[in-house]
């Protein structure tokens, strides 16, 4: 791992400078709102926006790396997020909110292609893991850090933007003055939708159910633990208790999965996640008991996707690796950007914790649809454990 991160740290640092000023976004925007007395749909509705955003970038990210290469895409990427951003300051029109967040979304996703690409590319076979691995935690690590700047700045005001479009800003330079070499232009493929229907069902439906969870967790989240009780520094703490959870349970459930079943490790999942969540709703005030809960569920929400994308893997050949990416990329957008919306939906016609009982109920759609039984291997490759 320091080899890795010695050899991509450039790429890692513009990760991470990325990922502070999102999950600082994200928060802050969330806060914002309800302290000004907006819906919660509308606040759902910002959050629904920016995954609309990263689905539609993936097309257009694709056309505009093919078409100017990896840095120029970055560059312009990013300086429109610092754009989009600062757009904030300007107005308080969350129409407006609204389509700044579709622009950031798709802009990011660039952003996100050009980094993973380049990793992918450069990264030689027998450290490729280690290089993902590394990519994983500085992610994790930014969205932490987003959440403490809240902890040390309580305060709602206009310097929490102006510091998100610094780190969109200073991400450009690690990128702009890197020695690695340019990567190769991206070509795309086939998504073989029907294909992947067949061969890995309880994937998808693992992928679809973990972007509902994260879309209504990041959308929602800061808008609950705000109508319990906590002040913005405490939310800080939430937040980053949650997310701070699921980086370090990455590895040891990844070391798992290469020993035990995947789709009985999602269905345990499952049901784990369903009685933690209804815990919380139940519990809705803060205290030590909540900052546990919620360490708990941030732990087994952060960890579905990667269980999910290695049994997909398992069951489609190498060839087939690139356009598999897509589709899970997708099929995770469809529910990050459905789950702000309905949870929104949910508390302001129920209540805040009810939040939780609707995140329970999509955790509850792995306890009944993923069947490790149901698992025949047909389609099992080669280098699967």
């Amino acid at each position: 791992m320091p080899t890795a991160f010695t050899a991509f740290s450039s790429l890692y640092f513009a990760t991470l400078l990325m990922l502070l000023g999102s999950g600082l976004l994200s928060t802050y925007l969330g806060l914002r709102l309800a302290a000004d007395g907006v819906s919660e749909v509308w606040i759902g509705l910002l959050m629904t926006g920016y995954y609309i955003g990263l689905v539609l970038g993936a097309s257009v990210g694709h056309r505009l790396i093919a078409r100017v290469g990896h840095i120029r895409a970055f560059v312009a990427s990013a300086g429109l997020v610092t754009a989009s951003v600062l757009g904030h300051a300007l107005t308080d029109v969350v129409q407006v909110w609204l389509v700044l967040r579709v622009i950031a979304g798709m802009a990011m996703m660039c952003q996100y292609m050009v980094l993973e690409s380049w990793l992918n590319e450069q990264a030689e076979s027998h450290q490729r893991g280690s290089v993902f691995a590394g990519y994983m935690v500085v992610t994790f690590l930014g969205l932490v850090l987003g959440q403490v700047v809240l902890t040390l700045m309580p305060e709602l005001a206009v310097e929490h933007l102006i510091l998100v479009a610094m780190c969109f800003s200073l991400c450009l330079i690690p990128v702009a003055v890197t020695k690695r070499l340019h990567p190769a232009p991206l070509h795309p493929a086939p998504m073989k939708v029907k294909i992947f229907f067949q061969r890995i069902p309880q994937a998808l439906t693992t992928v679809l159910v973990s972007g509902l969870l994260l879309g209504g967790f990041y959308g929602m989240t800061p808008v609950f633990a705000s109508s319990v009780g906590l002040d913005t520094s405490d939310i800080g703490v939430f937040m980053a208790v949650t997310i701070g959870a699921g980086l370090i349970a990455q590895w040891p459930v990844g070391w798992l999965s290469d020993r035990l079943d995947r789709s009985r490790m999602i269905q345990i999942n499952g049901i784990v996640l369903t009685g933690v969540a209804m815990l919380i709703a139940l519990s809705a005030s803060p205290g030590f008991w909540l900052l546990a809960l919620t360490a708990l569920f941030g732990l087994l929400i952060f960890t579905l996707y990667p269980l999910a994308v290695a049994l997909a893997n398992d069951h489609v050949e190498q060839e087939d690796r690139v356009p598999l990416a897509a589709m899970l990329l997708v099929t995770f957008g469809v529910g990050a950007s459905v789950g702000p919306l309905l949870g929104s939906l949910v508390m302001k016609g129920l209540g805040a914790p009810w939040l939780y009982v609707f995140m329970g109920g999509c955790s509850f759609i792995l306890v009944l649809k993923v069947r490790p039984e149901t698992v025949t291997g047909e389609h099992l490759v080669e280098e699967a454990p």
